[in-house]
């Protein structure tokens, strides 16, 4: 039956002109149909190389917006509707603008997981993988970074020369791993590299053999010699990685790291999403998307 509804998509998406940008977190036989997989900021840019002119998006909603963002031009569905994100939704602009009256000589970094409404206020965007580069190539010595304290808490780490204003924000999922569980996982698997994803707390973080992104765990594991592995972000990281790497182990940091959202998107989603009778168009008004292009075409330029 899933073969049967994979081999579907792929007529449907093929003899419509459609392109499927599947987020790594998205499960497997969803990644099976798409045309791209990836980070979200990585997913957004091969939308704009795609011909298609329609794009599906199986993620969450700041993911869908960003393609919007960088794609104006084509037709963006978000796969399942109600898949959002909370690290995005909690904070909005009227936040940080008053934040910024408060600290008026600080330049506000936001991580690609935001809203466009909220990128329309910031001065660049940055991921995981290219915030360091990024902060450290701004002429800038005060840095608002938001809304993940714990990706800003590592940041700052490396660039101990800027200053550094957090927010308390970030992303539930990853924040609710503890160091116990780091140092339990470690003595269970003493001969596995702990991969963990920045977003975790630091108490975590300070345990992990590798700090990286979604793409920089999966290619660390991919390219090590290592046979065993513990995988400190959402669990769909360690089946895919079961699935390309069928020689080697790969261990769960904790039982917790599954995200409701990225889950909410089936197979049958992507299947309706296709058929025209599922998902949701995502709609930016022209002052939202010019606005909020400003602070990615800012990330482009400092981390080219």
């Amino acid at each position: 039956m899933i073969k049967d509804i994979q081999q579907e998509i792929l007529r449907l998406k093929k003899e419509k002109g459609i392109c499927i940008l599947a987020h790594s977190y998205v499960a497997h036989e969803i990644i099976e149909t798409a045309d791209f997989t990836g980070d979200s900021y990585a997913l957004s840019v091969k939308a704009t190389t795609a011909p298609q002119k329609t794009v599906i998006m199986v993620g969450v909603r700041f993911m869908a917006e960003t393609v919007k963002i960088l794609s104006p031009e084509k037709k963006v569905i978000l796969a399942q509707p109600i898949a959002g994100c909370p690290m995005a939704e909690q904070m909005d602009k009227d936040l940080i603008c008053a934040v910024k009256k408060e600290y008026p000589d600080y330049k506000v970094v936001a991580y690609i997981n935001t809203t466009a409404d909220l990128k329309t206020v910031c001065d660049v965007c940055v991921t995981s993988s290219s915030a360091v580069k990024i902060i450290k190539n701004m002429d800038a010595q005060n840095i608002l970074f938001i809304p993940d304290c714990n990706l800003g808490h590592y940041v700052s780490e490396q660039i101990p020369e800027k200053n550094f204003k957090l927010l308390h924000g970030g992303c539930p999922i990853h924040a609710s791993v503890n160091e116990s569980e780091a140092v339990a996982a470690k003595e269970k698997h003493p001969n596995a590299p702990l991969l963990v994803h920045p977003e975790c707390v630091p108490d975590v973080v300070k345990h992990a053999d590798y700090v990286g992104s979604t793409s920089g765990i999966m290619e660390y594991a991919k390219n090590s010699d290592k046979k065993e592995f513990i995988i400190g972000t959402e669990i769909s990281i360690a089946e895919h990685l079961q699935y390309a790497c069928p020689d080697k182990n790969f261990y769960y940091l904790s039982k917790k790291l599954i995200c409701p959202n990225m889950k909410s998107s089936t197979l049958m989603d992507v299947y309706n999403a296709v058929r025209g009778v599922g998902g949701e168009e995502i709609v930016l008004d022209e002052d939202t998307i010019t606005k909020a292009r400003v602070c990615i075409d800012e990330m482009i330029r400092l981390g080219g």
